[in-house]
């Protein structure tokens, strides 16, 4: 393990990032603060608001530094979930105390640290211009709507960049990757989220008089018991088993007398590249349609998964981190969705971060040490980018 060196300056970042309150889809003041330290470095800064009907609008920011290729693209938000229970922690979320080597707020974890490692490893590699500089250029994406609906955010950034004819050639997301201890685990690809609203129909009535009604929930029940009983398939040798869940089941009745007109049903699926949303979309309404009656399906396919084949992108991370830490991560698929599920589009993708413990806890918090270490490894990726 290498000496930690030059912590501070990504450790006081992160501490002016946390003090903004950008809770989605509010700025606070953040994106100013990191634009300020990019435009420092000699970044070119735009930044970028977005609107959609029904959705508040959000600001990003795209930065570059640079116009020879290739281009390193480190990538990220500086929005932040709701604190909870204020009272239930033990020091400001929006203070950035550091207690006992940690550094508490809500963002220490996901992943406004992990923005200013970033910020303080791009300098780093910057410094040695008098020695020619990177060969290449660093970009930096970053919304403010990932934590949110995600319709303003990454995927109307890489829209705009298409057309101004930016282009990335390698990203980097640093999402808090691993579970326990730092360097364990890097993600190289996520699986797809596809969610469904199921409806089933019929006539309300009198429980003494059945006949006269037609109660729709043995045929939502029945419906629901043939979804939960699929089996899409057994996994790969990147990606766990699709999986489906039902979330949530709901009737709105109140009397013990009426046979109620409907019930609906909602359920989501985290689902492998065996799968495909038009695919699972067929299984599902198949499940239904051998129940019959009356019935409607609504589906929503929010991110395909996908997978960046182990290769120079993983292999410089891992590089990275083996050198730093002395340990090799565990290359990984597992988990919720992200942003990458944009980036994927423009360019092979891998996430790195800190430890995910504590994000959208209480108390969030990131240790001081793995904050310097993980700036300590953006620069190795960096070096090992650019040869």
């Amino acid at each position: 393990m290498t000496q930690v060196s030059a912590g501070p300056q990504a450790l006081d970042l992160a501490r002016d990032l946390i003090r903004c309150s950008s809770v989605t889809p509010v700025d606070a003041g953040v994106l100013d603060v990191l634009q300020a330290a990019l435009t420092d470095l000699g970044f070119t800064c735009h930044r970028l608001t977005f609107s959609d009907v029904d959705t508040p609008d959000v600001e990003n920011l795209y930065a570059r530094i640079g116009t020879a290729k290739p281009t390193f693209c480190f990538a990220g938000h500086v929005d932040v979930v709701p604190v909870g229970d204020d009272a239930a922690w033990t020091q400001d979320p929006f203070a950035a105390e550091i207690v006992d080597g940690q550094l508490y707020g809500r963002g220490a974890t996901d992943m406004k640290s992990a923005i200013a490692c970033m910020v303080e490893a791009s300098a780093r590699v910057l410094a040695d211009a008098g020695d020619g500089g990177p060969n290449g250029s660093i970009a930096f994406l970053i919304t403010g709507d990932e934590e949110g609906p995600a319709i303003n955010g990454t995927v109307k950034v890489l829209d705009w960049m298409k057309q101004q004819g930016e282009t990335i050639d390698a990203c980097l997301v640093g999402e808090p990757t691993n579970p326990n201890t730092l360097g364990e685990m890097a993600k190289i690809g996520r699986r797809g989220s596809f969610s469904g609203h199921l409806q089933v129909t019929g006539t309300q009535g009198h429980i003494a008089y059945p006949h006269l009604a037609d109660n729709p929930l043995p045929r939502l029940i029945a419906m629901l018991d043939r979804i939960a009983r699929l089996h899409l398939d057994d996994g790969n040798a990147h990606f766990q088993p699709s999986n489906l869940e039902i979330t949530t089941v709901d009737v709105g009745n109140t009397a013990s007398n009426i046979i109620p007109a409907k019930g609906e049903a909602r359920f989501n699926v985290r689902y492998n590249t065996l799968q495909d949303a038009a695919g699972l979309e067929r299984k599902v309404r198949a499940a239904c349609d051998a129940v019959g009656g009356s019935y409607s399906l609504t589906v929503r396919n929010s991110g395909d998964p996908f997978l960046t084949a182990p290769g120079p992108l993983t292999e410089v991370l891992s590089s990275a981190i083996q050198a730093e830490l002395g340990v090799t991560p565990d290359l990984s698929t597992t988990g919720g969705t992200s942003d990458a599920r944009f980036i994927k589009d423009a360019c092979p993708v891998v996430e790195f971060g800190l430890v995910s413990q504590t994000m959208h806890k209480v108390d969030e918090r990131a240790g001081v040490d793995d904050i310097a270490h993980l700036t300590n490894i953006y620069e190795r990726v960096l070096r090992g980018f650019f040869g």
